[in-house]
């Protein structure tokens, strides 16, 4: 990557001086004109500031400094979701022959790991070369899920590369599927919708859901549906066809299947996005099968941003990198399945540009 971990500055100060946060760091980052801020919090990308076409620098991430905000209705914006991202039918897995009983988020799943999934925990921080790792530890039963896991994710940057890499170990088997939050927004945040933005998607499949967001199993094809993203096409321009899978989820909250990844690990891309005004763009690499895309569909305006504005249906997008949700009942998916000994190991790349 270009850039080296000499030329990122490394910055650490409490994120909450009232006393009631006071225990969560903010971890500042910045190599040449691009700053990432990372909170202990839900190990949580807080904000990036990057450039436009001209130089001027915006803070492109959906977000609050407001603490009631961040416990609240911001609590999973940026976040490291586990132990399982997305959602897990049923709340029940079943390993080796032995069921297992998670807790539950209602509509019948459990999503984004519980109701105290690892966006709510506070993670132990420390310094590395051009960024900062965070730690935590899941003890055996924790929302039901076995096995005590200990999880890392790094946050590294260099010149305009931010890379995100998770890692994990169990002591029983288990699933396991990391992903970020992070709602962009590369004209700004607060600065209106992001129907207009260019989204590519390198997946010529996407996984059609239920009424839950269950994926009903087989994967269908993007081709001829308001899901094909295979060329740069505007957000908006399907989001409100009249299309089966688009009437109950207002927008896009889906899960697309990414084009085969790397036998050695390298990531791939996986989508690139470009916001034609200020020049801004987004390319992520990940060595995951999966992104979920979704458009912030039922945002209503309760978290307001730095620039004041509350944040509305379609304000931000959200690209997670993942495996596909509700794998561990899907036999025909990648396996989440994670055995003592062995490593969960995953990289996703966000890199920053302008056209």
């Amino acid at each position: 990557m270009a850039g080296s971990a000499e030329s990122t500055e490394v910055r650490r100060k409490p994120f909450d001086t009232s006393g009631a946060g006071a225990a969560i760091e903010r971890w500042t980052l910045r190599s040449g004109p691009i700053e990432a801020v990372v909170l202990t919090l839900g190990a949580t990308l807080h904000a990036v500031t990057a450039p436009d076409r001209s130089g001027s620098r915006a803070q492109v991430l959906l977000s609050s400094d407001d603490l009631g905000a961040v416990l609240g209705p911001a609590r999973h914006y940026g976040t490291t979701v586990g132990r399982y991202a997305n959602r897990i039918a049923g709340s029940r897995i079943t390993l080796d022959g032995e069921d297992h009983r998670l807790a539950p988020t209602g509509n019948g799943v459990t999503l984004h790991g519980g109701p105290d999934g690892f966006a709510s925990r506070i993670w132990q921080a420390e310094e590395i070369p051009g960024g900062v790792r965070l730690q935590l530890h899941s003890p055996d039963g924790d929302q039901g899920f076995p096995g005590a896991l200990d999880v890392s994710v790094s946050y590294t940057l260099a010149a305009a590369t931010l890379s995100i890499d998770y890692r994990a170990v169990t002591t029983r088997p288990t699933v396991v599927n990391l992903t970020n939050h992070a709602y962009f927004n590369l004209a700004g945040e607060g600065s209106g919708d992001v129907l207009g933005h260019l989204l590519t998607l390198d997946a010529d499949r996407y996984t059609p859901a239920d009424e839950r967001q269950i994926p009903l199993g087989p994967y269908e094809p993007v081709a001829g549906t308001p899901f094909d993203f295979t060329t740069a096409r505007p957000v908006g321009k399907g989001i409100n066809d009249d299309h089966p899978q688009l009437r109950g989820p207002g927008g896009y909250d889906h899960n697309w299947v990414l084009r085969a990844r790397p036998a050695d690990g390298t990531p791939a891309r996986a989508a690139f996005l470009e916001d034609p005004g200020s020049g801004r763009t987004l390319e992520v690499l990940t060595t995951e099968p999966g992104v979920q895309v979704y458009t912030a569909n039922n945002f209503q305006g309760a978290v307001t941003g730095a620039r004041g504005v509350p944040y509305g249906p379609y304000a931000g997008i959200a690209l997670e990198t993942q495996h596909h949700p509700d794998s561990p009942h899907q036999p025909s998916y990648p396996s989440t399945v994670l055995r003592p000994g062995e490593e969960f190991r995953s990289t996703t790349v966000l890199r920053f540009g302008v056209s």
